[in-house]
């Protein structure tokens, strides 16, 4: 049944191979610089390349937007996406894999009751017009840089060719490993939170987690797509939009392959946080979109004449309506095979103000005199409790987030054996405090902090945070860890 509900993810990986590969090597290939089957093949190993090693950071994004929490409901949703994708492939059209499971995820969030994250999709939306304005703006300056370069450089015309040909292909190396790197989250990202898959260590050499090894058969599915289909798209990207030189082609694959870095390398968001710069949201954009804002840039930068506005007119439309279909898809598919298959599409999550987050709502200086009614209740999902504390109507939006926060019931269990925590990812005191509650169960998430933050402060967050901002991500991250493996093992 894994095999058969991973399906489509890998469905969908081989989807995002057949339509996005054209924005890496459409317009090389168009341009007749490099072959197909030579684009293919440095495409599909430094896809699986960032996939696996840089892929966690942008999926982590989908995870807060809605974590999908059984395998049957991340197959429906990852199927919806597929089959739009698909749809859209076979009209030719580059559509946004990136969009099109955000649709799936919320259509998700409405069946099941779940909460949608709006900061988190606000973030995904605004990328989605930052995606193609910055490639644009790469775009244009590369084209401006170059076209000062070669006028001041004299350099033989077959020079130029071998120069340009072997620029394209390490650029379109250095954007397929950005593209796995981004978009693995769109294949793999709705399964992480079920994921089957356990760490597994090659001696003292190398170890691959779980979610590395789900990244890397979505990549080899994204591989697969590569060499079977993607042929179609590439002739739309490399021809139909606008008309491209060699240069100007090494130009749009370099543009879009540097937005595909900047939102998806956890190194570079890594280093700006800890030098304290303003860090780069890690979200799966759209290379379909980056790809066309770095054409568009080139053809304004000549001028803005011979652009095909009614190409250009039919892949935004393609952008527009992609959510909206895999969502409704999802959510009609999730009723179906809930009812007609009797699958389990999500794990119930409860929420109860119990005496305990009473205590805790008045310690942070919330009023909980209103909240009596609701006292002991267990709510079956967010919806419920969100309109519950709504219709009291006492309470700021951030106070009602707050109350639901620590409502959560997760009845994390520390096991007695720590095996199943890989204790290379804790500090020794970390670790020994993890030790001093084994056996112990914790109802709220809120609970199991306040206890190891008690034992040893390498477990408190710090309270500047714009200072500390290094120090508390990693902190967050050991935390997420920690809650995703005890409730996998339950």
């Amino acid at each position: 049944m894994i095999l058969v509900f991973l399906s489509s993810g890998l469905f969908l990986g081989w989807s995002l191979g057949a339509n996005d590969t054209a924005n890496i090597f459409g317009t090389a290939v168009g341009t007749k610089m490099i072959k197909f089957k030579m684009a293919a093949i440095i495409a599909t190993i430094f896809v699986i390349l960032g996939a696996v090693i840089e892929g966690s950071g942008a999926s982590h994004t989908l995870g807060k937007l809605g974590s999908i929490n059984a395998l049957a409901g991340a197959f429906i949703v990852s199927l919806a996406a597929a089959l739009t994708v698909t749809a859209m492939t076979k009209l030719k059209l580059p559509v946004s894999t990136s969009q099109a499971i955000v649709g799936g995820i919320i259509g998700w969030n409405f069946f099941t009751g779940f909460e949608t994250n709006y900061h988190s999709l606000t973030k995904i939306v605004t990328t989605w017009v930052l995606c193609p304005v910055l490639a644009a703006i790469f775009a244009l300056i590369l084209y401006n840089v170059f076209k000062f370069f070669l006028g001041k450089v004299k350099i033989h015309l077959l020079e130029m060719d071998s120069y340009t040909r072997m620029g394209l292909i390490l650029a379109g190396a250095f954007g397929a490993y950005s593209l796995g790197a981004n978009n693995i989250a769109n294949v793999m990202g709705v399964f992480v939170s079920s994921s089957p898959f356990k760490d597994i260590n090659f001696g003292n050499i190398f170890a691959l987690t779980g979610i590395q090894q789900l990244f890397l058969i979505g990549a080899i599915a994204i591989g697969v797509g590569i060499f079977s289909y993607s042929h179609k798209v590439i002739k739309t990207v490399g021809k139909s939009l606008f008309r491209l030189s060699p240069i100007t082609a090494l130009i749009v694959v370099i543009s879009e392959s540097l937005v595909l870095f900047l939102f998806g390398s956890t190194g570079l968001r890594n280093l700006l946080v800890a030098h304290n710069l303003p860090a780069i949201p890690l979200v799966p954009v759209s290379s379909s979109q980056a790809v066309v804002g770095a054409i568009l840039g080139i053809a304004i930068a000549k001028g803005g004449r011979n652009i095909h506005y009614k190409v250009l007119g039919k892949i935004s439309v393609g952008w527009m309506i992609t959510p909206v279909i895999t969502g409704i898809i999802a959510f009609f598919a999730l009723f179906f095979i809930q009812n007609v298959f009797d699958q389990q599409v999500y794990k119930s999550v409860e929420y109860s103000l119990s005496k305990q987050v009473i205590e805790k709502l008045n310690d942070e200086n919330i009023a909980t005199e209103n909240l009596t009614e609701l006292e002991i209740r267990y709510f079956n999902n967010y919806r419920e409790i969100k309109i519950a504390i709504n219709k009291l109507g006492t309470f700021k939006p951030v106070e009602t987030k707050t109350i639901v926060e620590y409502s959560k019931v997760d009845s994390l269990k520390i096991p007695v054996s720590l095996e199943v925590l890989n204790e290379t990812l804790f500090s020794e005191d970390q670790f020994s405090a993890l030790r001093k509650i084994q056996g112990q169960t914790f109802q709220h998430r809120w609970q199991l902090q306040e206890n190891l933050s008690e034992i040893t402060e390498e477990w408190e967050f710090k309270k500047d945070e714009l200072k500390n901002k290094s120090y508390n991500q990693k902190l967050k991250e050991k935390y997420d860890y920690i809650y995703k493996t005890l409730n996998s093992t339950k």
